[in-house]
């Protein structure tokens, strides 16, 4: 009998280990870790380096949460000073110095006409406890039930958020959220009534004023109406600018609160500093997360004073006071509108939308190219089936797959969306250089071609 040891096997890598443990271990209900099995370990800026060496350029950015990308100099100064200077890092919803200092460079940045006398509430730390929140206040302000919605919205994945987004597959396996009358959200590709364009608009907009004021159609008064000017998770699908003020037009005139979902759109992301600004409408609430907590979790509601009827403890959490996100976020709100990074976000983002637009001609597979500012989606389709009324293709989920997946092969991170999770999302940090721009398309014209049936 041999002494001699049978071989063992090699001791697996450090990356395949965590990540068989995170397998293992975390829920069915992960997302963005089966697209991208990867094991980050450093990050800077736009790139991203994972455990094996390799470097991605990151165009979902904390699904837009990281406005100055990874690991910002100034953020990283904010945190630094804020650790340094013995600050509590927890206090509720204490008065503090960050708070006071996060609540002025929020309002500063806010457009005038609504931030003056505006209240700000301090939500849990997600998004979606924002959204819960300004569903709330309004009930409590109008005595109102019901909520109006669109088609296509994304508002988070709680009970009320949940009910007043569009998502049918994670809404099917749950009880009703509450009383939502869901409305179409113009879509020039894929129009709800079929027409497309500027008609697919006006009908929109005159199917929803004519529903309010139908007393035979099914309607009570809502509490409030929730949309975003650009719907992210939709597919990033812009709402146009003369429709949004219609929207105001129509709800303004029957007394009904308009609540901006800005959790995405916010912070320059569109080329403009508040997505609001593009069609010069003032709600009377917004809900802000994502970049204002310059990486770190924070959501807020900022609204008009006259709604501010909440008894103390209406709607609390214990971690409403993240101190250092105060701090980066404060230091974020400065850094995008001292370096003009909304603007920049616009002119990338133009260059970007005409290049993939011209790719059309030669990827057919291409079926619509949208967005606005640093955020876009590419569309894509099955050009060999037939076209809807307004001439789009069926949508291609399996090559959209495949898209992802050839990107991550050449060192890019771009997260799919949209209706059939068919649209490739880009969501690059506002810092985003020409060279890593240039880098992006060539990457990203590539893996569509790879992947796109010969």
């Amino acid at each position: 009998m041999s002494l001699t040891a049978a071989p063992t096997a090699e001791p697996a890598p450090p990356a395949e280990a965590i990540l068989r443990r995170q397998r293992v271990r975390e829920s069915a209900a992960r997302t963005y870790a089966r697209s991208f099995p990867i094991v980050p370990v450093r990050a800077h800026g736009m790139t991203v380096e994972g455990a094996d060496g390799r470097r991605y350029l990151d165009c979902l950015a904390g699904a837009g949460t990281l406005a100055l990308g990874h690991n910002h100099p100034v953020v990283l100064a904010a945190i630094r000073r804020t650790l340094d200077s013995g600050a509590p890092l927890h206090l509720l919803d204490l008065a503090t110095a960050e708070k006071d200092d996060f609540t002025t460079a929020l309002l500063e940045s806010l457009p005038a006409e609504f931030a003056g006398g505006a209240r700000v509430h301090f939500c849990g730390p997600a998004g979606t406890d924002a959204v819960e929140a300004a569903l709330k206040l309004m009930q409590t302000a109008t005595g109102r039930r019901g909520t109006l919605a669109f088609t296509g919205g994304y508002h988070g994945m709680t009970a009320g958020a949940l009910a007043v987004s569009g998502n049918v597959a994670v809404k099917e396996p749950l009880p009703s959220g509450g009383e939502v009358t869901r409305l179409p959200f113009p879509f020039r590709y894929r129009c709800p009534f079929g027409l497309g364009g500027e008609a697919g608009e006006r009908v929109s907009a005159r199917y929803v004023e004519r529903l309010l004021d139908d007393p035979s159609g099914g309607v009570v008064r809502p509490a409030a109406m929730i949309v975003e000017v650009v719907q992210g998770e939709g597919g990033a699908v812009p709402a146009p600018d003369d429709w949004l003020r219609e929207m105001r037009r129509i709800t303004a005139e029957r007394g009904i609160p308009l609540i901006v979902d800005e959790v995405q759109t916010g912070v320059g992301r569109t080329g403009a500093m508040w997505a609001v600004e593009h069609s010069g409408i003032t709600p009377d609430a917004m809900v802000l997360s994502k970049a204002i907590g310059g990486s770190l979790p924070l959501a807020v509601v900022v609204y008009r004073e006259e709604y501010d009827g909440w008894q103390p403890g209406a709607h609390t959490g214990t971690f409403r006071g993240n101190t250092l996100a105060m701090a980066a976020g404060a230091a974020t709100l400065r850094h995008v509108t001292a370096n003009g990074l909304a603007v920049r976000a616009a002119a990338v983002g133009r260059y970007l939308m005409t290049e993939l637009t011209a790719l059309q001609r030669h990827l057919p597979v291409i079926g619509d190219v949208r967005g606005r500012g640093l955020m876009i989606g590419v569309e894509l389709v099955d050009p060999s089936a037939e076209p809807d009324v307004c001439g789009a293709y069926p949508a291609d989920p399996a090559l959209a797959r495949r898209v992802r997946e050839a990107c991550l092969a050449r060192g890019l991170i771009v997260e799919l969306g949209g209706r059939h999770d068919a649209v490739l999302r880009l969501l690059p940090p506002l810092t985003i250089t020409d060279e890593q721009a240039h880098a992006v398309l060539d990457r990203l014209s590539d893996a569509i071609a790879a992947a796109a049936p010969r």
